[in-house]
């Protein structure tokens, strides 16, 4: 039998498999139905094999891919109680695969799938800040790094498959799932796409990246809603992330609730077919989001239908839906044929091959195992440089933690380590609060003197607020803490799919199922931050959040503002460091910051052919602009140049364009300068964007250092879709800038020839 024959190629043998089985087993093994967090039972420390595992392996004579057998979160139930601790972790695992191999006919092995949204979403998973904090640190060498611990953490847990939100681009900030987007840049968006695929599968973890295609379009900022866009649009803003992950290697996708101009992305054969695979080259698994399938019911009118409908246009393996189980029947009634099943099949099983599962499918349970990350300090280091600096009147930060004061800590957030770790995070033991980061500073310098107030909560506002206004009239400096949160660890339902169900009474108010008609922030926090502006002498803000939120209020109101996306479970150090001047301000904005949502959409890459967002009445322009962000100290740029400042097209393809520079830093500390390289064409068959992010560097530079930096421009840089709709580089003139936290730093004309 070729496929148990190792000398062959994983095609080969997955190939001979296939022939070998039958119509039904070949249906199982695109299946991905159970959640993976029933497949066990625990009582005490006893694990042993569910009924609904057990079912589930006897209808198809195996398991395809088992979804979350990790995943503990208040949706699954599964907590330090109920859930897969690290200890029981390979034995939980070595115990279903065997069971899944000696109950399959031809001894199949399965694959496994977790999600890792800012890290393995399991007890004891290694968490980072969001992706829109990522996004915020600009850097693509510390997010690769950071993916890297996570790919290591779950290839020791037998994690063959990582679900991870790389390809969501934030249009508008009203959608509830804002944090799980890189930005609103594509460029940016698809360099860190490529380092968290290159670092997840640098320790041996495919990446299945998700969603295709434009979910963060939205209408309305309502999640899965339609996206009313065209094709160029689509193109332009959308897909780059999507090429990029696949130029990275990325083995598997997942495809969008949304549809795109009628078409649900779960039924688009262009899509999936025509522009993911043929132009991209894209030759891996399409996975389903979660029910996606059953809801092409919409077309069908028949969910036994959905499946085959599904499958057609390209999708090779369900999320828990009911339409895959109806795959044979859609053979016999001529709606599928068997050749486009085994060509998903063929697909699960060549990356079975490929993985070794068949040659080792358990873990080594001697082996000592990755579990304790106290030497892995990329997540704290994410949260420093993510956070951004809006405001600092009279250079008010840093504090002097060496002088005498009197500080008060304000604000429910600063307390709850859940409120900085975003949507879908598991139970956490080991977190650092705001509050408990600044006590440490007060723990060991005497001179500081802090106090601290939850400031408003519920039913006992009203005396908090009290509470918080003398405390703040007290201080020297008051640090008052706002913000959203994502946190489900409290009274919340959940739909089928793990969406939060939301209502008036839910206290969430950012995460999936959780869309905003307007940007505010809760009304017990802005009326605590009134009265606690009237009585500081001096403020410190700190927003925590997963999304851009009305704040123009607060600027005006605050001597200083520092912004941090929800930075994860060390967040609260990081930003007491920031305060302190442990650590140094280095974030850029990854998104603009609309002054309302009246005023949306914000995005700074608009196109050329009108006035953006304006009105007759208020200010135009986002209250804060894509890439803005504050130092301590700012970096000096000089010497700049670039290769050419004229070029023929043909040449571009084996001739990048070099744009050099020279950065220095003449400060005390050290500081970080993330120049950006902006493109506008002058010239051109389709009205321009304004201005388009095409290539950025983070540099670190220690006091009175100086250092020369090179940023390439491919031709990709000056290359775009035409009137035609093809893919290529026009000529004419383009002119390139450089800005950093916002300020042009220099600006030159090109001309692209013929």
């Amino acid at each position: 039998m070729k496929y148990k024959d190792s000398r062959l190629s994983p095609e080969v043998r997955a190939k001979d498999l296939t022939e070998r089985m039958t119509l039904v087993e070949k249906v199982g093994q695109l299946n991905q139905r159970l959640y993976g967090f029933r497949a066990y039972e625990r009582e005490g420390d006893t694990v042993k094999v569910s009924d609904t595992f057990k079912d589930e392996v006897k209808r198809w004579s195996g398991i395809g891919v088992l979804y979350g057998l990790y995943r503990a979160d208040p949706w699954s139930g599964r907590n330090y109680e109920t859930g897969i601790s690290k200890e029981q972790a390979v034995k939980t695992y070595n115990l279903l695969q065997s069971y899944v191999m000696e109950h399959s006919r031809l001894e199949i092995p399965m694959l496994l799938s977790t999600e890792c949204p800012h890290g393995h979403q399991a007890l004891d998973g290694y968490l980072l800040p969001v992706n829109l904090a990522m996004g915020a640190a600009f850097s693509k060498e510390l997010v690769y790094q950071a993916y890297r611990v996570c790919g290591k953490q779950m290839r020791e847990m037998g994690v063959d498959m990582a679900l991870i939100s790389l390809l969501d681009i934030l249009r508008d900030p009203r959608w509830g799932r804002s944090e799980e987007c890189f930005g609103e840049d594509p460029c940016l968006a698809s360099a860190l796409s490529a380092s968290v695929i290159k670092g997840v599968m640098a320790e041996g973890v495919e990446v299945v990246a998700k969603h295709l295609a434009a979910q963060g379009e939205t209408t309305g900022g309502v999640n899965a809603s339609a996206a009313r866009i065209g094709e160029r649009e689509l193109r332009e803003i959308h897909l780059p992330a999507m090429k990029a992950c696949v130029d990275a290697g990325v083995s598997a996708v997942m495809a969008a609730y949304n549809e795109i101009d009628g078409i649900p992305c779960h039924a688009n054969s262009w899509l999936l077919q025509q522009v993911l695979g043929k132009e991209m080259g894209f030759d891996g698994i399409v996975m389903a989001d979660g029910f996606a399938v059953d809801r092409l019911e919409v077309l069908t009118g028949d969910i036994r239908t959905t499946g085959a409908k599904a499958l057609n246009a390209g999708v090779d393996v369900s999320l828990w839906d009911e339409g895959f189980t109806h795959l044979e029947q859609g053979i016999k009634d001529g709606l599928l044929s068997e050749g486009r099943l085994d060509e998903a099949v063929l697909k699960v099983l060549t990356m079975k091959f490929r993985r070794g599962l068949f040659e080792h499918p358990l873990l080594g349970e001697a082996k000592k195992r990755f579990f304790t990350f106290s030497a892995e300090k990329e997540n704290l280091e994410l949260a420093r440089q993510s956070a951004v600096l809006l405001k600092n009147e009279g250079e008010l930060l840093p504090l002097d933690k060496t002088g005498m004061m009197k500080i008060a800590v304000i604000g429910p957030n600063a307390f709850d380590i859940y409120s900085q770790l975003g949507d879908y995070t598991p139970p956490v033991l080991d977190g650092v609060t705001i509050a408990d980061g600044i006590e440490a500073y007060a723990e060991q310098y005497e001179n500081l003197k802090v106090t601290f107030s939850q400031g408003c909560q519920g039913a006992d506002s009203a005396m908090l607020i009290d509470q918080a206004e003398q405390q703040s009239a007290e201080a020297d400096v008051t640090i008052l803490v706002l913000g959203g949160t994502s946190s489900r660890f409290g009274d919340v339902s959940f739909d089928k799919n793990g969406a939060a169900v939301t209502s008036g009474e839910v206290h969430m108010d950012c995460g999936e199922g959780v869309d905003l008609s307007t940007l505010k922030l809760p009304d017990e926090q802005l009326a605590m931050a009134d009265r606690v502006y009237q009585a500081a002498k001096k403020t410190i803000t700190i927003v925590m959040a997963g999304r851009p939120y009305n704040i123009g209020e607060i600027v005006e109101r605050t001597n200083a503002l520092l912004y941090s996306f929800y930075p994860g479970p060390k967040g609260g150090r990081a930003i007491a460091e920031l305060i302190f001047a442990d650590a140094v301000p280095s974030g850029r904005l990854p998104v603009s910051f609309p002054r309302d949502a009246a005023r949306l959409p914000s995005c700074y890459n608009y196109r050329n052919s009108y006035q953006a967002m304006h009105y007759a009445d208020g200010q135009d322009g986002p209250l804060y602009a894509f890439g803005y962000g504050l130092a301590y100290d700012e970096v000096i740029y000089s010497d700049f140049s670039v290769t050419k400042e004229a070029i023929g097209i043909s040449e571009l393809v084996h001739k990048p364009v070099f744009l050099k520079m020279v950065m220095e830093n003449h400060s005390k500390r050290r500081a970080f300068g993330v120049p950006m390289v902006f493109t506008s064409r002058l010239e051109g068959s389709v009205v321009p964007r304004v201005s388009e992010l095409k290539g950025f560097e983070k540099i670190l530079l220690y006091p009175g250092e100086s250092r020369s930096v090179t940023i390439k421009l491919e031709h990709a840089a000056f290359s775009g879709w035409n009137e035609r709709m093809v893919y290529e580089t026009e000529p004419g003139r383009v002119r390139i800038q450089v800005k950093d936290g916002g300020r042009l730093l220099w600006s030159k004309e090109i001309k692209l020839k013929d």
